[in-house]
Formats: structure tokens, C-alpha cells, sequence
């Protein structure tokens, strides 16, 4: 008879015990034992259960590189490799590649590839697949946003089947970082990638593959048995869409979701309660990330630096972080986390003076004509659309706060909330005035992809099209020095001018907060913080929630 492994809850099991179903005696737990120095047994480490999680949208496309939004990769991340990747204190360390070598003068690097990796459908990954990513992503036919580090290489040759050389034009500082791109599978995204099934099919070498994607439900992801790091201890992850944050809590607290990211009023008001402490672990740490309002530069009067310094004159971002925050959280002033060896403590932004922002806006033209407590712009009605996205209660609080901030000065804005698919396509097009958003940093500092001129419109992530010689210049030069401290040299005068000139009103950098069930063991927080382990992740007999069983 033909074996199907099936993920069946505890609660159903005991229901069908209680039935005297015969199926306790079929009952399979994989497990392995863990040995130590002197090879005796420690523990048993069984397989099985499930990690079930919640996402505010659903994913656009499963092809990372095709994908701006944060819900994809929260699902591709289980999927794809890079080349290298971060451990746990934040090193550069190998991936898919074994080793590498980088030439004296740093243009050449040659990576040795792990042997007998396979992708989700069997077939080798081979150096054939590096060299196809590549291609795949300075592709005129694939609308990437990530393809910057890419167009700096000449050439990439494939040695061997398990070798690869690849030639930079020049050097490139940030060029080793790039390779922890995810690498695609040649036989099967050869032929129209950008039109791919992939995008909802996908195929990686990943811990985890693609079992079932209900279109605005869930989608289930499996354990990879033949993943090279080795077997994955959880068997599913199940990832529901669940559009707002209050109902994820709340799916929490009853057991059908296990990890989710609390926001700052959640994890101030909601994480006290007896049930939560008795089954949650909350983990909290400095996010990569900062908040920010970004103003299109293509239109007036977004383009005058007078407005926007008069803009951020009118936030008290302090006051943000102690009401929004809870205080877990640093005001910022520029895209460089206060902790990070790259922050300029010197590079200060306008700070909050709402007689300036009013001095500003004045010289800049603006004038209450007809005396209703709003300015009007060179003689005209004048209003600042705010846009931000939908289900997501710390960005509409801070609309809330920037409208009643900017009306203090005379400022009229109207908040626009969309979708998060639909916003993503105004910002594309440049369908915007001003708009909350959120950027993840990287440990190196390159912010090219960020500010320079060349990546305005497309598929840039400059999609404000912010535009400066200086910085083009200090961010290109930044790319080819290597010693730490030379190079920032050269970004220190990048935040100095973003900080004169207010591309984004910077607000701040908060802090991260995981809650996850206390069932799951060899949960080592560390500076990449909690997930960089997954696959070493498991739950005890005992207390697992869904079971593996063969019929």
C-alpha cells in the first residue's frame, strides 16, 4: 500500500485513541541522537511538529529577485541559498560555496562549491546554476531591483562543475556580501524566468519546499529530507495570511499560530498575562531596520531641500519613540543603526523647532492667504498626500502624529492608505507625494542601490529619485576601498549631506519583538537573532502538537 505522511494534530490523534483506532502502533517519530566528545549519547533529538506563522499580506512572487515585498521573503527565506551567508555573530561564512579565493588586487574570485547539493526536484546544483543567476539578474527581461552589484562584473566563467571565477571590472568592496543572492535553478527557469511558474511554483536548494499555496489563505511549506546542512528537525511551516496585527495576537494566544513580531503596544501591555508567560518567550533586540517618510523628488515642492528640512523640523521624532515605542527605540538621523562602527554621530539632522520648520516654510513660498490656519503654496490650496500601507497600526499612528505635526505649522496632509500591492505599484511609478516605509539594512555599508542617481525609476529602490553628484561620487568610490577605516571616510560625508539635505525625514530605528511558543528548543538568540538556527529548531515528544504518522 502506498505510504502518505500526513501532519495530524495531537487533539485528533487522542480521538482517534479513544476510538481504539489501531493507527498508535503505526506512529512513526524520527529522531536522532546527538553524541558528544567521547561518543557517548546526550539526547534524543526527535523530527516533526510544525512552526505555524502569520503574515500581514500575502506574497507577490516567490522569485525573490523579482520580489520588493517583505511578505515574500519572509517565505522564500526558508527556500533559497546564496553563496555565503551571516552566522550568528554576523561573519561572512560559506553557503553554497565551500571556500573562496580573492585575488591581490581584488577583482577575481573563485569560489569552490559544495558537492552533491541538490535542488527541491533532485537535480545537482552545479556552477552552471551560479552562472545563470548572474545572467538571470542583469537580464533585461528580469525586473529586479537587486541587480546593482551584479552590473560591476565582467565576466563570470565556470571552470568546473563545482568552480566558478568571477571578474569584476574594478574592486569591489561590497562584492563577497552580494554573493549571499539567492541562486536560481538554470533547468528550470531557463525559458522566460520573468514569466515563470516559479513565481508560484518555486524550486530552490533550501531547507523547506513549496507544498501548498492557497491564494489569500496559507501557504505550507516541508521539510527538504535532502538538504545539505541536513535534515530539518521541523517538519511543516505553515504561513497563514492574517491581515492585522490584533487578530495575529489573538491567534496566538489560542495556540494556532507559534511566532509572530509584537508591536511596541502588544509587547508593553499584552505579554504580562499569565497565559502568554506560561506558553511564550518574547525576544527583543535592536531591529535592522529604520522607519522613514520619503517625498518624491520629481515633484514641487518636494525638490526644495527648504521644505523638506521644515518638514522634519515640525516631528518631535523623540516624542515618537517614547509614545509609539515605548521608548525601545533611537531616534534617527540618518540610515546607519546608532550601534553600527558606520554611524556618524557628528551628521545631525534638522531637530525638532517648530518656529523653524515655519521660518522655512515661509522663504520656501508658502503663505496662509486666506488665514484658515493653512498655508497655501505660491497662491494656492496646498496639501501633502501621506501615504502608508493598510494593517499596520504603528505606521497609521505615526500618520496620525506627522498630520497633527505638520498641521502645527501650517502643513494640511491627507492620509492615503492602500493595500501593500497596490501601494508598491504607486511608488513604481512615482504615484506619490510623501510616504511611510521602512527599509532592513545590511551589515556593509553600500547604500548605492539606495541613493544613486542611476538607480531612480525601473525597478530602483531609489524610487524617490533622489538625485546628488556628491554622493553618486562618495558612494562609488566607497564601493572600491577595502580598509574599514578609509572607507568611512567616505560614507561619514554621505550621512553628513543626507543629513543637510532630508531625502527621508529619518524618524527611527525600533526594536524587534519575537514571541514564540516555549515548545520549541535550541532557540539561540545572538546577533543575527533567532532564526539564523531554524533547522536545528525542535520540539520534544512530548509536547509536539502535530505528529508524523504513516498510513
Amino acid at each position: 500500500m502506498k505510504k502518505i505522511i500526513l501532519l495530524i494534530s495531537l487533539y485528533l490523534i487522542s480521538a482517534l485513541l479513544l476510538q481504539g483506532c489501531k493507527k498508535q502502533e503505526e506512529q512513526v517519530v524520527f529522531q536522532e541522537e546527538t553524541q558528544n566528545k567521547n561518543n557517548q549519547v546526550k539526547e534524543i533529538i526527535p523530527y516533526g511538529d510544525a512552526l505555524s506563522t502569520g503574515e500581514i499580506a500575502e506574497p507577490i512572487n516567490l522569485i525573490p529577485a523579482l520580489a520588493s515585498d517583505s511578505a515574500s521573503h519572509n517565505v522564500t527565506q526558508y527556500i533559497y541559498n546564496g553563496l555565503v551567508k551571516y552566522d550568528k555573530d554576523l561573519n561572512l561564512v560559506g553557503d553554497l560555496a565551500e571556500r573562496w579565493e580573492i585575488s591581490d588586487d581584488k577583482k577575481v574570485f573563485t569560489f569552490y562549491l559544495k558537492k552533491g547539493v541538490k535542488w527541491h526536484d533532485g537535480v545537482e546544483f552545479t556552477a552552471d546554476d551560479v552562472k545563470f543567476t548572474y545572467e538571470f539578474m542583469i537580464s533585461d527581461d528580469t525586473p529586479t531591483a537587486y541587480d546593482g552589484d551584479f552590473r560591476a562584473v565582467e565576466s563570470v566563467e565556470v571552470v568546473d562543475k563545482y568552480t566558478v571565477k568571477v571578474t569584476y571590472k574594478e574592486a569591489l568592496s561590497p562584492a563577497l556580501a552580494s554573493w549571499g543572492i539567492w541562486m536560481m535553478p538554470r533547468h528550470a527557469l531557463k525559458d522566460k524566468p520573468s514569466k515563470s511558474p516559479l513565481q508560484r511554483k518555486p524550486i530552490g536548494t533550501g531547507p523547506y519546499m513549496l507544498e501548498s499555496w492557497k491564494p489569500g489563505q496559507s501557504i505550507t511549506l516541508t521539510a527538504f529530507h535532502d538538504y545539505f546542512e541536513g535534515r530539518p528537525k521541523i517538519e511543516k511551516v505553515f504561513i497563514r495570511v492574517i491581515p492585522n496585527q490584533t487578530t495575529q495576537f489573538l491567534e496566538l494566544l489560542n495556540g494556532s499560530i507559534d511566532i509572530m513580531g509584537l508591536n511596541p503596544k502588544q509587547e508593553k501591555f499584552d505579554t504580562n498575562t499569565p497565559r502568554y508567560i506560561e506558553n511564550y518567550n518574547t525576544y527583543s533586540f535592536l531591529d535592522f531596520s529604520y522607519t522613514y517618510i520619503g517625498y518624491n523628488f520629481k515633484l514641487e515642492p518636494f525638490n526644495n531641500k527648504l521644505v523638506r528640512r521644515a518638514l522634519t523640523h515640525a516631528i518631535d521624532k523623540q516624542s515618537m519613540v517614547d509614545g509609539l515605542l515605548y521608548g525601545k527605540g533611537y531616534a534617527a538621523e540618518g540610515p546607519y543603526k546608532p550601534d553600527s562602527y558606520w554611524y556618524n554621530k557628528n551628521a545631525k539632522g534638522p531637530e525638532y523647532n517648530k518656529e523653524k520648520a515655519k521660518a522655512l516654510l515661509k522663504e520656501a513660498g508658502f503663505e496662509d492667504i486666506d488665514n484658515d490656519g493653512f498655508l497655501e503654496y505660491k497662491g494656492k490650496k496646498f496639501t501633502i498626500e501621506l501615504m502608508t500601507n493598510l494593517n499596520n497600526e504603528v505606521r497609521s499612528k505615526i500618520a496620525e502624529l506627522v498630520q497633527h505635526s505638520w498641521a502645527e505649522v501650517g502643513i494640511k496632509t491627507q492620509i492615503k492608505v492602500l493595500e501593500w500591492a497596490t501601494m508598491l505599484g504607486d511608488l513604481n511609478k512615482g504615484n506619490f507625494q510623501a510616504v511611510i516605509l521602512g527599509w532592513s539594512t545590511v551589515l556593509d555599508p553600500d547604500q548605492y542601490d539606495i541613493w544613486a542617481t542611476e538607480r531612480c525609476g525601473g525597478n530602483g529602490q531609489n524610487f524617490i529619485c533622489y538625485s546628488n553628484e556628491e554622493v553618486d561620487r562618495l558612494l562609488t568610490e566607497g564601493r572600491k576601498v577595502f580598509n574599514k577605516e578609509e572607507r568611512r571616510i567616505y560614507y561619514d560625508k554621505v550621512q553628513e549631506i543626507l543629513a543637510d539635505e532630508q531625502p527621508y525625514t529619518f524618524l527611527y530605528f525600533p526594536y524587534s519583538h519575537i514571541a514564540l511558543n516555549k515548545r520549541f528548543q535550541n532557540v539561540e538568540p545572538a546577533r543575527a537573532g533567532i532564526t539564523y538556527n531554524f533547522i536545528d529548531w525542535y520540539v520534544s515528544k512530548e509536547y509536539q502538537k502535530y505528529k508524523v504518522i504513516e498510513e
